[in-house]
């Protein structure tokens, strides 16, 4: 009798942007006079993917902007976009699955389900149905999901949360196979997304940097996992997030004062209550303030030892991890040979092996040559970008 197959390792994967490639574009970025297109934005991942299957990555967070203008309203000349590049997602969707690397999306914060504003509900709809329609049309499997958060609490939780359960209804059936939500940091909690799923039947993301940082009803760790998990169905492997948190100070910009100038001008003492990181001249008219770290900010880097200590009480689950460091593809060059230096029994369940030690630290001595940094902002998750004013209340 023939033995089983033993399960696919674990997967890795990072979201958007490559920053160990100079050059890789995760999207067609030109303003509309220029008319971008999906086709184009194809074009641009179709060299991601060949990257990911290079340096041993098989799990990728497309862009929110893959399809620009797919979805604005006031610009009907972008609306065929999908459907002109059927052939194109055909053929992206191909090559994803030959190189086994599983796709997702994360629409922006502004998509929301749970807006007192039907309109807003109705576009957020739309652009879920855009996205969903692209992984159909590349012909992923029932893991190539929608990542989505409740949204905004509009200064009433309960009535906010079941404002979701109706914004749910409404989507067409090829969303609702793909959607799942997510727990986030600040507004919606883990208990707040099971309550929601118990009445809709959506599958859950767990966030584990989110948990620690909403979690009022102080769920535990690993039954609070175990009850995202079974939310998937069965033949379809489960995937979370995971970042630790910023430690560093942040550097605050802030204009000078009066007082300021005045103080520097006489030669006096800075603010005892700011620590700068250069003295404020009396010419100056900006100050870099150092201020503590906030929790909810993402690290650039995973922290190898939090990690493995979340994998070994996650012993015996099974699920993809989406790390979301904000170094990126980076992080994870960085993450893997620190697995196999400190948790090697952890590394094996992401199928790396001591026999790829060798390959693994020249991936990772590489990155001391330094990274190009780009000057475009990280606008899908993890960018820090908050919701409007009026949701968050």
């Amino acid at each position: 009798m023939n033995e089983p197959n033993p399960p696919r390792p674990l997967r890795l994967g990072f979201p958007v942007k490559v920053i160990g490639k100079p050059g890789l574009k995760s999207n067609d970025s030109r303003r509309w006079q220029n008319e971008p297109h999906l086709k184009c934005s194809l074009q641009h991942v179709d060299q991601i993917l060949d990257y990911l299957h290079r340096i041993g990555i098989d799990m990728y967070r497309l862009s929110s902007d893959l399809a620009p203008y797919a979805t604005h309203p006031d610009m009907p000349q972008f609306h065929d976009m999908v459907a002109q590049s059927d052939a194109e997602l055909a053929a992206f969707g191909r090559k994803a699955r030959q190189y086994d690397i599983r796709l997702s999306f994360h629409p922006s914060q502004y998509v929301l389900l749970n807006s007192p504003d039907p309109k807003l509900t109705t576009k957020s709809i739309w652009d879920f149905s855009s996205q969903a329609e692209m992984l159909d049309r590349m012909g992923m499997g029932d893991d190539a999901v929608l990542v989505t958060h409740v949204g905004g609490v509009y200064g009433d939780r309960e009535a906010s949360r079941a404002r979701w359960i109706r914004g749910w209804e409404q989507c067409p059936d090829h969303v609702k196979r793909r959607l799942v939500l997510e727990n986030d940091d600040i507004r919606f909690s883990a208990a707040d997304v099971l309550w929601i799923q118990e009445r809709t039947g959506v599958r859950l993301v767990f966030d584990y940097q989110h948990f620690w940082c909403l979690n009022p009803e102080r769920l535990e760790l690993r039954p609070t996992l175990e009850r995202f998990l079974a939310t998937w169905t069965e033949g379809v492997r489960p995937k979370i997030h995971f970042s630790s948190p910023r430690t560093e100070m942040r550097e605050v910009k802030r204009a000078i004062s009066a007082k300021d100038r005045d103080r520097a001008k006489a030669g006096g003492k800075e603010n005892k209550r700011e620590l700068t990181k250069a003295p404020v001249k009396a010419s100056s008219r900006v100050k870099t303030v150092l201020v503590p770290p906030i929790w909810t900010g993402h690290a650039d880097f995973t922290n190898p030892f939090e990690f493995a200590t979340f994998m070994r009480m996650a012993e015996g689950l099974e699920f993809d991890v989406m790390m979301e460091g904000k170094a990126k593809d980076v992080s994870l060059l960085k993450l893997r040979p620190d697995l196999l230096r400190f948790a090697p029994d952890v590394a094996e369940r992401f199928g790396i092996f001591p026999s790829e030690a060798d390959r693994l630290v020249q991936q990772e001595k590489a990155l001391e040559k330094g990274v190009a940094a780009e000057d475009e902002p990280d606008v899908d998750e993890g960018s820090e970008r908050p919701l409007p004013a009026e949701a968050a209340e």
